[in-house]
């Protein structure tokens, strides 16, 4: 068996943020942070194989044993529910996820809520638990102006700071949950390789705890 910890990263910004993360607590990649188009960096030496890929589908590279370990938003585990262990909260990449609606906005229970979203599922779950009808609407992008453009009554999306909702003359009404990067392993990678990521885990929750000092 491979004797190298594959890990999957998001890429952007997030994953640069996670990835030093894991050079802090001892599991450096020399070359990872290279502006160039390379994917996958080896470092033997801390034994790691690091890879990097889309946030969306770092939890089915995980999943399907691409990758042993890898760090993802909760927004995607609750959303496509991999079969994945969740091990730890990095408590990076903050964030909410909500349901904002224009300004003034009021839902009189008249007829079925029109819900925009690439969060279909958790917003089913969300409204199934209030008793509310609603017929949902996917997109992908732009989720903003669904409401503007009369195509929904509300959305529900990740928000961070909220000042793209402002400029759409959106508000949130109602908060889900909360949100943030989470590292999750294979299942069976668990077990076979579990001394290799239980140290990972390990050194990680220390330097998280340090952090909070």
């Amino acid at each position: 068996m491979d004797s190298l910890l594959n890990i999957a990263l998001p890429k952007g910004r997030l994953g640069r943020i996670v990835y030093k993360q894991f050079e802090q607590a001892g599991f450096p990649c020399p070359g990872i942070l290279e502006d160039n188009r390379t994917l996958v960096f080896e470092y033997p030496p801390a034994k790691v194989r690091y890879f990097w890929a889309k946030p969306s589908d770092v939890a089915t590279y995980v999943s399907r044993g691409s990758a042993d370990i890898g760090v993802a938003g909760k927004d995607i585990l609750l959303e496509y529910e991999p079969a994945v262990y969740e091990l730890l909260d990095l408590g990076i990449g903050a964030c909410r996820m909500a349901v904002a609606a224009p300004t003034g906005f009021l839902d009189d229970g008249s007829r079925p809520l029109r819900v925009a979203t690439k969060f279909a599922n958790i917003a089913a779950g969300y409204y199934a638990s209030r008793r509310r009808d609603i017929d949902i609407i996917r997109l992908n992008g732009s989720i903003e102006i669904a409401p503007l453009l009369g195509l929904s009554d509300v959305i529900v999306d990740i928000v961070e700071t909220g000042k793209t909702l402002k400029e759409n003359r959106l508000e949130v009404i109602d908060t889900l949950l909360p949100i943030s990067a989470r590292l999750i392993a294979n299942q069976a990678a668990f077990q076979f390789k579990y001394q290799q990521i239980q140290k990972i885990v390990q050194q990680l929750s220390l330097q998280k705890k340090e952090e909070h000092l």
